[in-house]
């Protein structure tokens, strides 16, 4: 099976990049164990942003976490990704991958109707 692509949605991308390196290192070795179709290390379903969506837990000095949705062949849709402060997940945080996730499922849509 071919490796599936990574979509970064919205500034997903930037807040991966903005990790200190070795958490950054972490996320890219777990979200291409997800290209190839394994599950990461460490990882927890989010239902609270939608079915399917996925937390990668990194855990260095400090926590982070990058959520995800990979149950569509075409592709890993990265929806966030964020410094865990608390032992709580923010409700903000939690919003954001929802909202995230509902541009995707648009996205999705709307190519299909092509």
């Amino acid at each position: 099976m071919a490796d599936k692509p990574v979509v970064w949605v919205d500034s997903s991308l930037e807040a991966v990049r903005g990790f200190p390196p070795d958490a950054r290192r972490a996320a890219g070795y777990q979200l291409r164990r997800v290209q190839r179709g394994l599950m990461p290390s460490d990882q927890k379903p989010l239902p609270p942003v939608g079915v399917g969506a996925q937390e990668i837990r990194i855990h260095t000095r400090t926590e982070h976490r990058v959520v995800y949705l990979a149950k569509f062949e075409e592709a890993v849709y990265v929806l966030h990704a964020f410094e865990k402060r608390s032992r709580r997940t923010r409700q903000a945080d939690l919003a954001l991958a929802r909202e995230r996730l509902a541009q995707v499922r648009a996205l999705r849509r709307r190519s299909k109707e092509r």
